[in-house]
Parts: structure tokens; C-alpha cells; sequence
């Protein structure tokens, strides 16, 4: 068999051995078939591969995470088989020290070695087959990263085991945007009431009615039936003349002598909005939280069945 023939099989047998690899490392292992091939020609069959070729086999280690002056040392042992430090420095024209500390990755990746068992050391070319080790030391890189990511899942779970709650969805609306929000946020509010089997309960500011009326006659001309409004309000021209109007679903209480409210403050299903009205600029505030607005549900239903005067 032909020495080309021998080297052919080899390869054959290298492109096997990578396949069997991990598939997240089929990249590596590609390159380093693909550079195996482009170093048979640079050093086996010892031709003038040109500098096209020269830059593609510089391109592909850098891809295998080889630094530059990694590179430019590889070559020049692969293509001198055994050299001195001193003249890869001549060579390379990188200075001695750095030679050493450079080399010493290159041992560490398993692509040369070195010969110290004379009074002079020797750096060593190893097969081009030997750049397998380069894909197979990133595998066990790559299983040391999962096995830290195991166990970090698992410390992590046992630091949220004791967080029950959920972080309330917050958002601010400014007044430009607050009556086409009133609209757009009507069908989220009924749904959650609707699946949440309570009613519209809260305080509401006779402001709010008088700039906003539009949006209050549109609610309870397409209010679902099965939803109850219930609010609490302050003496007001305005709500006396809403409440002689036919909306059986909406009821409220006037509160007797206090100070008045001045908020908005409207709890559906798992809602609560906060509107002001009073002063401008109007703004509101609307909290997304199933436990905050289950609190504040009670404690209107409590103040609603307190002594008001209707």
C-alpha cells in the first residue's frame, strides 16, 4: 500500500472516530478534518501548497481556538518535526520566552511534545491526527459545563423554593393615553371578573364621571348582565343625575360627613385601578396582582356594607 493509500485509511478512520463525537461539538470536529487535510499537503506530501492554502490552514486553528502565535509555532514544528526553542525563536522571529510559555499550550492541547531527556530540549511534531484532541478536550470541557450547570439548577431551586409570590404587573397611564386605555383594558377587566365570580367594587371620584362620562355610558350599554357594580362615591350633582338613569347593575353610596376621596379606586376580578381625576394632569395606575386585589375586594365589601347614606 502506497504511503498516500495508508494515509487515506487513516483519514477514514479519523472522520469516523470524530462522527462519534457529541453532536454540539460536530463543528469542532469538522474543522479539525477539514485541517487534516490541508496539513497532509503542507507537510506529508511535502508539496508548495501556496500561500491561499497556507492562510486557510492559519484560519482554520484560529477557528479552533488557537491564538495567533499558537498558530504561527504549530506550523513551523509540524513542518521541522523536531526543533529547538531557540531556533523555533529564530524562526517564528517570537521572541525565546514567549516560545516557551506558548509551546506549553500547545503540549497542554496535545498537538506537540517535547523531548527533555537530553541537555537539550526539544519541541516535537505529533501526527496532524493528534488535532483530535483538541475536539475531544472541548467535550470534556463541554461535560464539566453541564455537570456545573446540574448543580447549579439545583442550589438555585432551593433558594426560589420559599418564594410563593408573584411580582405585581404595575403600569402608569399618562392622561393623553388614559381614555383610550379605559376602552381598551374594559374587556380584560370583565373577563377577570367574570372568571373570578366578583363584582365591580371600589370608590369612585364624581370627577372622574364628569370628564369621562362618555366612557361610563358606553360601559353599561355593553356591560355583561352578570356583572354587579357597587361604589362608593362623593355627594355629587353629577352621580345624583346618573343614578335616576336606567342602570339597574350600578349601584352606589354616597358617603355621609367625611372628607371626600379624591382617588379613583376600582377593584375587578384580579385588577385594581387607581384613577386621578381631580387636578391635572389625570393619570392612573393599574396593579395586576391576584392577592393584592383579593385584599382590597374585602375591604370594600366591608365599607360598603357600613352605614352610608344612599
Amino acid at each position: 500500500m502506497s504511503s498516500i493509500s495508508r494515509h487515506n485509511a487513516v483519514l477514514v478512520s479519523i472522520v469516523w472516530l470524530i462522527s462519534a463525537h457529541c453532536i454540539l461539538l460536530i463543528s469542532c470536529q469538522q474543522l479539525c478534518n477539514k485541517l487534516l487535510t490541508y496539513i497532509r499537503q503542507f507537510d506529508i506530501l511535502e508539496i508548495d501548497i501556496g500561500l491561499n492554502k497556507i492562510a486557510m490552514i492559519e484560519e482554520t486553528l484560529k477557528k479552533l481556538r488557537f491564538t495567533e502565535k499558537e498558530v504561527d509555532l504549530y506550523l513551523a514544528v509540524l513542518k521541522n518535526g523536531k526543533i529547538t526553542p531557540a531556533d523555533l525563536s529564530k524562526i517564528t522571529g517570537i521572541n525565546r520566552s514567549t516560545v516557551y510559555s506558548v509551546s506549553g499550550e500547545l503540549i497542554k492541547k496535545g498537538v506537540i511534545s517535547d523531548d527533555v531527556t537530553g541537555t537539550t530540549k526539544y519541541l516535537i511534531a505529533l501526527s496532524p491526527e493528534k488535532l483530535v484532541n483538541v475536539a475531544k478536550k472541548e467535550e470534556k470541557k463541554l461535560v464539566k459545563k453541564k455537570q456545573l450547570i446540574t448543580t447549579a439548577i439545583k442550589e438555585l431551586k432551593q433558594v426560589s423554593t420559599g418564594t410563593k409570590y408573584t411580582v405585581p404587573k404595575v403600569r402608569f397611564i399618562a392622561e393623553n393615553e388614559l381614555e383610550n386605555f379605559l376602552y381598551k383594558q374594559t374587556p380584560k377587566w370583565n373577563e377577570s371578573m367574570t372568571k373570578t365570580k366578583t363584582a365591580f367594587l371600589g370608590f369612585q371620584d364624581h370627577t372622574f364621571v364628569e370628564y369621562y362620562s362618555s366612557w361610563v355610558e358606553w360601559y353599561w350599554n355593553d356591560a355583561p348582565k352578570d356583572i354587579t357594580v357597587n361604589l362608593l362615591t362623593n355627594q355629587s350633582d353629577i352621580e345624583k343625575v346618573l343614578a335616576k338613569r336606567s342602570h339597574p347593575q350600578r349601584r352606589m353610596k354616597f358617603f355621609k360627613k367625611s372628607k371626600p376621596f379624591t382617588a379613583t379606586t376600582w377593584v375587578m376580578g384580579e385588577y385594581i385601578v387607581m384613577i386621578i381625576t381631580n387636578e391635572r394632569p389625570h393619570y392612573a395606575i393599574e396593579i395586576h396582582n391576584a392577592e393584592l386585589a383579593k385584599n382590597q375586594l374585602e375591604l370594600f365589601r366591608v365599607l360598603w356594607g357600613a352605614s352610608f347614606r344612599s
